[in-house]
Formats: C-alpha cells, structure tokens, sequence
C-alpha cells in the first residue's frame, strides 16, 4: 500500500511527465539530428560526385587522359560507355563490370555487383558516350552510425539525469507544503490554537501558509464564538425553565397556596419569554448563513420605516417624529430589514423617556438611517458591547420589560450581512442615536 501511495505521489506524478517530456523531445531531436547529418553528408558526397565527372568531361575534351583521377581508389568509381554501350574506360574498383545507369543527372544510389558497399552515383551523356562517377557511401554510414550510437548513449544518460535533478527539486520544493499538512494534521477541535510556520515569503508556499493559518483563525473564532453562544444560551434558557419547574413543584406541594389563574399566568409568561429565546437563536443563526445578499431583491426602506412609526404611535404614549424619513431603497431579504428596523424602533421606545426620532435619506451611495431617543444614552465604553449576544446595560429593567438581549445582535449580523455597519453615537435629543449604513440599491 506503501509503494501504491508513493506512485500516486505529486512529486511522482511531476517527475513522470517532465521525464517523459525530456526523453521524447531528446529522442525526437536525436533523430532529427541524425537525419539532417546524413542530408549533409549526402549533399557533400554528392558535390564531390559532380565535381569528379566534371573533370572527367573536361579530361575527355582535352584528350589528356583521365589522369585526375586515382582509378585505384575503392571509394571512387567512374565508368565511360560509348553510345553502343560498350565499355571505354572504368575504376579499378569495378573490376571490370559494368554499370548500368542512365544518363539522366540524377543522383542514384547503387551496389556495385559483388560487393557489400552502396554507391551515390551520378551518369550525364557527354558527345557520343555515357560518363558515370560515383562515390562510395561507406563513411556517409559509418559517420551517421557512430553518431547514433553517441546519441543512443547520450539520451538516457540525459533522461536520468533530469528526472534524478526533478525528482530533488520538487521534493525540496514540496517540502514544505508536506511540513505543513502534519502540522495541520495535528489540529484537531481542542487545540484550534495552534498555527503552522509562516515561512514568511511571498510566494506560493508562503501564500498558502497565510491562508491556511487565516483558515484556522476563522475556526478558531468561530468555534469559540459557538461555544459562548452555546454557553450564553443554557444561561438565559436555565431561568424561564426553572421558574416553570419552581411553579410547578410549588403547585403540586402545596395546591393551596397556587391557584390555576396564577399558574397560568406564570407559565404563558416564561412560555413567551422561551418563544422569544429561541426565536432570536434561530434568526441569528438563519442570518449568519445568509451573507451573500446577491439573491435578495429591492427593499424600500422607508416603507418598513413609516409602518413602525405607525405601529409606535398606536401602541405607546411617546413622541414619534417621522418627518425626516426619506426615500431609499437598498438590495438584501425584505425580512430581515424589517427585523432591523423593529428591533431598533424597540430598543429605542424601551429606553426613551418620550420622544423617538426616526430618519432616512441616502450618504454617498449608502441609505443611511438613524434612530434616536431621548433616554439616557449608552455610554462609550459600552457602545461595542452591546450588539454582543445577551447583553444587557439594564439587566434589571431588560428582565422586566421581556428583553431577550438578542435584538442588538440580531440588527449588527443583519446589517453586516447586508454589506452595511451599525454605531451608536449621541443624539441631538439627549439620549442615544443608532445610525445603520446599507449601500443603496442602483437606479434603474
């Protein structure tokens, strides 16, 4: 399984291709090469077949004799043949025989009868006689021979060479790609801490070291803010049930002193109050996985604004000014805009002493609304602090009033899945002003 894993390695996989890349391309080079040489040579050869039967027409038309050349020379032939065919004059080499080529002045490659050797040889009619030259091609072969044997020597010593010199240099490169997945490997649910070697470059692996320990940042963040939540969520949920359990053991103990109104009562108030709860655990949790906003459609937000103006004005004994609630349409969940909105109208009518301001209007490219109170502010050190999941400035007056400490929350993970931000600022009116960005929606 060992072996099985290793060919299947990238570094395997890497070495493999780009041997077989380099031993084709020096294979099909050698042969080119081993071509191209015998295309030269042969080229040469025959250069020096025309130059021989030049001068052997010149010798004739002189009538000096063919004493140019050496008529005992084995790599050299020559033959003269009257118009009858019959033999003039030939090499030594031919010992007598004839050839029989035409006189077309075409290059061809013959054996000579009885002998081993070919012959590039050229024939020409020269007055009333046939005059054939040739050269043996003996070193033509032996040339092309001895550098194919070279060659066929050369190419696998070449190929191992480059996969030996590839296989090191990817292992090397690869190296720390390998470090990093045991590190990572070694990551597990309880030590999310833990972070790979940074090399600190600027290129891939270093890259790939950045992400990867952006990665375990996120889960690392994430986990814990699970674990708060989780935390944070058994705390809240503990209190409504153990009033439901402290009514109910009451009430069986002691039936007398419990009579069925306040039983009741009891239980549809901390039924609500756990409604509540999860309701907000689940919008929140409904938020965090909706934060492409790319699928919502056209929200005017000022419809959403005016109806909880009049929602606020029919159910509360406070001062609504709407006057300043503009026109602006944003892209994102209809829903969860006006759980934004609900949420802050609430928030700011619960602390108000009696007045509430609500206002709209579009800032370079963004819809940006305010709301505002005139209650007693929130202090700046708090002011991060309180969009953090069930917290509360006023526990007590939270509890009274049925506040689940979810709300801020909600409208921060809203906002931000909107691709907007949310901040709390002071309000002209004394208490305190949430001001929410949401980039506007483009005009058709």
């Amino acid at each position: 399984m060992a072996k099985r894993t290793r060919s299947r390695s990238l570094r395997g996989r890497i070495t493999l291709v780009s041997t077989a890349i380099v031993a084709a391309t020096l294979v099909g080079g050698a042969v080119v090469f081993a071509l191209v040489l015998r295309g030269v040579l042969l080229d040469e050869l025959h250069t020096a077949v025309e130059r021989d039967l030049e001068q052997i027409e010149t010798e004739l038309d002189t009538g000096s004799g063919l004493s140019g050349l050496d008529a005992d020379d084995d790599d050299v032939l020559f033959q003269i043949t009257d118009g009858s065919g019959a033999l003039l004059a030939a090499s030594e080499a031919l010992e007598g025989r004839q050839l029989g080529v035409d006189g077309d002045d075409d290059a061809q490659t013959i054996r000579v009868p009885d002998e081993d050797t070919d012959y590039l040889v050229v024939a020409e009619e020269h007055d009333d006689t046939t005059v054939v030259a040739g050269r043996s091609l003996e070193n033509v072969d032996e040339a092309v021979a001895t550098v194919g044997v070279l060659l066929a020597g050369a190419v696998p010593l070449l190929t191992g060479i480059v996969a030996l010199l590839t296989w090191i240099v990817v292992g090397r490169a690869l190296a720390p790609v390998e470090r990093m997945r045991r590190e990572v490997d070694t990551v597990t649910a309880t030590n999310l801490e833990r972070r790979i070697n940074d090399p600190g470059r600027d290129d891939e692996i270093g890259r790939l070291a950045h992400t990867m320990n952006s990665m375990l940042d996120r889960l690392d963040t994430s986990q814990r803010a699970q674990r708060q939540f989780v935390s944070d969520a058994s705390h809240e949920l503990r209190s409504p049930l153990a009033s439901l359990r402290q009514y109910a053991e009451v009430a069986q103990a002691h039936p007398d002193r419990v009579n069925l109104d306040d039983l009741s009562e009891a239980v549809l108030d901390e039924g609500d109050r756990l409604e509540r709860l999860v309701a907000g655990m689940l919008l929140l949790a409904r938020v965090s996985e909706r934060r492409a906003t790319a699928t919502g459609t056209a929200v005017d937000l000022d419809d959403l604004i005016l109806a909880e103006a009049r929602r606020l004005r029919d159910t509360m004994a406070l001062s609504v000014d709407s006057s300043g609630v503009g026109a602006a349409r944003v892209h994102g969940d209809q829903n969860l805009l006006g759980q934004v909105v609900r949420n802050l109208v609430d928030n700011a009518a619960q602390h108000a002493s009696g007045r509430v301001s609500l206002s709209l209007g579009l800032v370079d490219g963004q819809a940006l609304l305010a709301v505002e109170d005139d209650g007693h502010g929130v202090p700046p050190g708090e002011r991060d602090r309180v969009f953090e999941r069930f917290v509360r400035l006023d526990e007590s007056r939270a509890r009274a009033s049925g506040g689940t400490g979810l709300g801020l929350a909600i409208v921060r993970e809203s906002v931000q899945a909107h691709g907007g931000t949310v901040r709390i600022v002071d309000s002209a009116l004394g208490g305190a002003r949430f001001e929410v960005r949401v980039p506007a929606a483009a005009e058709a």
